[in-house]
């Protein structure tokens, strides 16, 4: 059956403007798919612009963004027609805010989409202040509380222009045109209720409004803030599920979490969608509205273009050659880990693993190389900084932490867990490049000249992303069509959607190493019994199911280009069922049918 088209789509997030992140990725594979152009006939980001954030500013009139600016007080353009302008400098005027309106192209085909951004932190106090009153007379939103935590009142600051904005550039629509505003995580969740605020009483809402939770902030937190981490968050869930205790009653109240206290108020929306099963799960331990009204899963996508063997072996030779010119020697595996680098990435993982692998690789007489392409840091080194530290200690083999190389968490994990593995451990090197960008111009003049960062994800044997806290973890598979193995922790969220792909029956290229189930001496009665779950029980679970990953890793890993080819087949077949177009179709299109029919 066909589907009907939808007049439009408005994503409200924090990625509006620019690709910065997770969320940027998803808009990137989510709104350039040609499921979604082929159903969708309008697309609007909105999102509200630090103009004091000078990196942000940048990246956001980058060419590499593609984004034309139509109406902006801020750079002081005006292309829009005239009726739209006069809109805009009257919301403007009103509320003492300054607006953009352009358009952008996302994704690999170029698909143009509308963007409305402001600058809202000169915004007019009886507009907000109306506003904050609003959602606390209505869902009781502390926000008196609240308002001192400046991300909690960015964001609602933006909420009222945002709205009146996209009111006014949607002025030239049918009245009776259907309309969606989803807003992505929390910091969306204000523009909602400012639609709410101006719906017209005792009439259909022009809007069907969505919460779609990428990931459940109040879990993160328990998750990475305990010794015990996911180990015991996710064995103190299923237990409280299981016994109906929910999470304040476990944890303790979370009022007082700016991020939680938003979240409890999306129950107003008309849906709610979730990036993943352990995301469904989080969402119900919270508990009230969550506990029993319908949560549809919409996951990520996976890249799912066909990369053929030649190519792969190109990009290969490329990560061999970079090796050699770093380590004097050319290894027979290339491992990768591309991720931000922050504390729910559990980098230390890879150690647990490789410290079992080390000797494997021995036994037959081969060796590899883990690059760790991870940074504090996305706004990168200076190229010039970067030619000077390879010529004076050897970057990225060595790292200082005095002269604006190290940065953030990377000094610790550098110093604490990648050198000390290399006193004891022979037949695998890691390095640390923290550079943001794969080419010689940003990683020195020993990386191959040809090098891009597609060769970067083609050419790896295995991807590591054995996360603690993950909702789905779009970049543990994204080599997956590539042919490379992935390496998951049990609560990454893509687990759900790989076993969906494969009807439950998995794929080698597929690894999951679980780190939540506890040995059989332990038994957990209640949620509360999980709470003693520390960090070394965490630790020692680790480092006994570790060596079940790495004997997989190992059996998996290819020995020749025959098994190459097959790795490539079964990566391709299972990406292609898990592709932003099988995501659109099955997915957030049947989820938004069931809001528009009620």
């Amino acid at each position: 059956m066909s589907q009907a088209p939808i007049p439009l789509l408005a994503h409200v997030t924090h990625e509006a403007g620019a690709k910065i992140g997770g969320i940027g990725a998803v808009l990137d594979g989510l709104l350039g798919s040609s499921a979604y152009n082929h159903t969708v006939a309008r697309t609007i980001l909105l999102g509200p612009l630090n103009v004091y954030d000078w990196v942000a500013m940048e990246r956001l009139v980058a060419p590499a963004n593609k984004l034309k600016i139509i109406y902006s007080s801020i750079h002081g353009v005006n292309e829009a027609p005239e009726g739209l302008a006069h809109a805009l400098r009257e919301i403007e005027g009103r509320m003492h805010v300054r607006l953009l309106y352009g358009r952008r192209k996302l994704g690999a085909a170029g698909a143009e989409v509308e963007v409305v951004l402001v600058d809202a932190q000169g915004i007019a106090g009886e507009v907000v202040d109306s506003f904050k009153y609003y959602a606390w007379e209505h869902w009781g939103l502390p926000c008196s509380q609240l308002q001192s935590i400046w991300e909690w009142s960015f964001y609602m600051d933006a909420a009222e222009p945002l709205f009146a904005a996209l009111e006014a550039v949607t002025a030239d629509m049918a009245p009776a045109a259907e309309r969606f505003i989803i807003a992505h995580e929390w910091l969306g969740l204000p523009v909602i209720f400012s639609a709410l605020l101006h719906a017209p009483p005792h009439a259909p809402r022009r809007y069907h409004t969505v919460f779609y939770s990428h990931e459940v902030a109040t879990a993160r937190q328990l998750v990475e803030d305990d010794g015990g981490h996911d180990t015991r968050f996710y064995n103190a869930l299923q237990v409280g599920l299981q016994q109906g205790k929910n999470l304040d009653q476990v944890f303790g109240d979370q009022s007082w979490f700016y991020k939680h206290a938003m979240i409890q108020r999306a129950g107003v929306c008309d849906a709610l969608f979730a990036v993943g099963d352990r995301v469904v799960d989080e969402l119900r331990f919270l508990d009230g509205v969550f506990a029993s009204v319908p949560i549809s899963l919409v996951y990520n996508g996976v890249p799912s273009a066909p990369v053929a063997l030649e190519r792969k072996l190109y990009s290969r030779e490329l990560m061999l050659q970079y090796a050699q010119n770093l380590l004097g020697y050319r290894p027979d595996y290339i491992f990768t880990h591309v991720s931000r680098m922050v504390w729910s990435k559990a980098f230390w993982r890879d150690f647990r693993v490789l410290e079992h692998l080390d000797g494997m690789l021995a036994q037959e007489g081969k060796r590899a190389v883990l690059f760790v392409v991870a940074t504090a840091d996305p706004t990168g080194r200076l190229p010039v900084d970067i030619y000077r530290w390879e010529q004076e200690y050897g970057w990225p083999l060595g790292h200082r932490a005095d002269n604006g190389d190290l940065r953030g968490g990377e000094d610790p994990y550098f110093f604490h867990s990648l050198e000390p593995f290399h006193w004891n451990h022979h037949s695998v090197r890691a390095v640390l490049v923290n550079q943001f960008g794969w080419t010689r111009e940003r990683c020195g003049m020993r990386m191959p000249e040809a090098m891009t960062f597609a060769d970067l994800r083609n050419g790896t044997d295995l991807e590591f992303g054995q996360s603690i806290y993950e909702p789905f973890g779009i970049a543990q598979m994204e080599p997956l069509s590539a042919g490379a193995l992935s390496v998951v922790s049990n609560v990454c969220g893509c687990t759900g959607f790989v076993g969906r792909a494969t009807d439950g029956q998995g794929v080698r290229n597929f690894i999951v190493g679980d780190y939540t189930t506890l040995p059989g001496n332990w038994v957990v009665r209640s949620p509360w019994d999980a709470l003693w779950i520390d960090g070394g029980v965490r630790t020692g679970i680790e480092i006994a199911n570790s060596y079940g990953v790495a004997r997989q890793v190992m059996e998996c890993l290819p020995r020749n280009h025959v098994d190459m080819q097959h790795l490539l087949d079964d990566g391709q077949r299972v990406a292609a069922r898990m592709s932003w177009d099988v995501v659109v179709t099955e997915y957030l299109l049947p989820a938004l049918n069931r809001i528009a029919r009620r």
